[in-house]
């Protein structure tokens, strides 16, 4: 029998339609790898929420490996040298592994190319393969060849590019090598909250696994055609729910665009150029590493924001946009569901990104980090390029002049219904005062932390002064 064959998961958690595993498998006995490399990420470990996803995610795929007669080996530590390792210790002849486009993966590939020199030249070579996206970036480029920096002609691009590559099928056959590298055992690894358990909600609200998110697909194939219309609606939530599958891996946007490409909604149409965007976001971070850390526009920050840092008023400001306490009922009823379920609604996930960074005049990077560390879905390219988008700070980024107006937004999209459920102080108010309740009807729940008006006013002001500075 060949060698042994490596593939080092990462965000890629299923069999089907997943080129490392599929090469892998025609090549030798598979021996898949997960290594958990904390420190590798710093301010972008994965977050509380993203901790429990995967741990439920492995554990999902750790059965269908093991319906295989094959297991995932478990390690935690620095990757490439846990790889290197492996390799030497199995006489692997190659690492298999889906490119990923985060800064600290990059890093680590081609940290990994080195550890396996030195661990015996050309004795085992790392082999990248395409398999996370509906095109590799780079793919869509300008006539002179550059990577475009705004979203509307990039997607214009890929769709003239479509359709993409065909799925892979899962692997017909999944050899084991002779011997089994040691593995951690997963409970070990203490991702879920113990003390307290604070995931009742995630648990409720989602299946997780490469099954689940096939289910998901099914469901949402007699829903799309609705997305156009309702997806703006968070009472109605006309919306996939697909993202946390998809950045996971758990589901590629190839299997998903080959499942719906025969429609021909207006839903469909509007929900690919949402999966287009998850292709331009990292489009964005292979030509902006730091784009998840640092403004891409020039202003005087300092002039812009208000530090919590710098002072306890504006630090209880933030946390009280955190817990869902700001007397706006959108904004509170959006924050409670990310607390709860590790997800939110994308039309109330602008306007509670919004209401932080221009009615409170917090900096983005602390709504950031907060979405990095609450949701399941949280993605490095897309919640930099979202956070800078509405921030206006981003490389295609809306006006920080155009200042989203909650109450209105509430009132729009008709969240009365998704006020009840999230905000249940309010749940006796009617549809009519409920977006904006008065005094008397507020009971324990707070007054406006700011004002509409007020808040337009100082951040247009503070606007205009970081650009004269």
């Amino acid at each position: 029998m060949n060698s042994p064959q490596i593939v080092w998961l990462r965000r890629d958690l299923r069999l089907a339609d997943q080129p490392a595993l599929y090469h892998a498998a025609q090549s030798g006995p598979v021996i898949p790898v997960f290594v958990l490399d904390d420190e590798r990420a710093g301010d972008h470990a994965y977050g509380g929420a993203s901790r429990v996803w995967l741990h439920h995610s492995l554990d999902s795929l750790g059965k269908s490996f093991g319906g295989r007669r094959s297991r995932i080996v478990l390690r935690k530590g620095d990757a490439p040298q846990i790889l290197a390792a492996i390799a030497d210790q199995t006489g692997a002849t190659a690492i298999h592994a889906n490119r990923h486009y985060e800064p600290w993966w990059k890093e680590a590939e081609d940290e990994l190319k080195d550890a396996l020199s030195d661990h015996g030249g050309d004795a085992c070579t790392l082999e990248l393969h395409d398999g996370n996206y509906l095109m590799p970036p780079g793919t869509a480029t300008t006539g002179s060849g550059d990577p475009y920096k705004i979203y509307t002609p990039f997607s214009r691009a890929m769709l003239e590019l479509l359709p993409p590559r065909d799925e892979l099928p899962d692997p017909e056959t999944l050899h084991s090598p002779d011997n089994w590298p040691d593995s951690d055992d997963l409970a070990d690894w203490k991702l879920l909250p113990t003390d307290p358990d604070w995931a009742g909600g995630i648990r409720d609200f989602w299946e997780i696994g490469e099954a689940a998110a096939h289910d998901r697909l099914d469901w949402w194939a007699d829903g799309v055609g609705d997305y156009d219309d309702g997806r703006n609606l968070p009472s109605q939530d006309t919306t996939s729910r697909l993202s946390p599958h998809l950045h996971w891996g758990e589901i590629t946007p190839i299997q998903v665009y080959h499942r719906l490409k025969d429609k021909r909604s207006d839903g469909w149409q509007t929900f690919l150029k949402e999966v287009i965007w998850r292709d331009y976001a990292q489009n964005v971070i292979c030509q902006f590493p730091n784009y998840g850390r640092d403004s891409y526009r020039d202003y005087d920050e300092r002039t812009l924001w208000r530090n919590p840092k710098a002072g306890h008023l504006i630090a209880e400001d933030l946390k009280c946009w955190q817990k869902g306490m700001t007397g706006y009922p959108i904004v509170d009823a959006g924050m409670r569901q990310l607390w709860r379920t590790g997800w939110i609604h994308n039309r109330v996930r602008m306007i509670c990104a919004s209401f932080l960074v221009k009615h409170l005049l917090i900096d983005w990077r602390h709504g950031e980090q907060w979405y990095w560390d609450c949701l399941v879905d949280a993605d490095y390219g897309n919640n930099a390029v979202n956070w800078q988008w509405i921030s206006g700070t981003g490389v295609d980024s809306n006006m920080f002049s155009r200042i989203m107006a909650p109450l209105t937004q509430s009132e729009k999209f008709e969240a009365a219904g998704y006020i009840r459920e999230y905000v249940p102080e309010l749940a006796d108010c009617s549809d009519d005062c409920i977006h904006d309740p008065p005094d008397e009807m507020r009971g324990e729940y707070p007054a406006k932390i700011i004002g509409h008006k007020e808040a337009r006013e100082r951040a247009l002001s503070a606007y205009r002064d970081s650009k004269d500075g």
